[in-house]
């Protein structure tokens, strides 16, 4: 019997890969890369691995939507 792989995201996870990251951002793994390089997202290591905290990815969000709106008016 094989194991069913889902790509539905796991809500319990505290801490993402940087793929599934961006899986749930909808970006690109490059783009995921360059968010962490920028700390526009931050992440911890844990052992020798990159972790991406799943709360950095709401206050990321969050962020961006708040920000929008000043820069629609300033163009307007």
């Amino acid at each position: 019997m094989r194991a069913s792989t889902s790509t539905a995201p796991d809500p319990t996870l505290v801490a993402l890969t940087v793929e599934e990251a961006a899986r749930r951002l909808g970006v690109g793994r490059t783009t995921m890369y360059a968010l962490l390089a920028s700390g526009e997202i931050p992440s911890v290591t844990i052992g020798r691995l990159r972790r991406i905290p799943a709360e950095a990815l709401s206050d990321y969000v969050a962020a961006r939507v708040q920000v929008a709106p000043s820069t629609v008016a300033l163009a307007a």
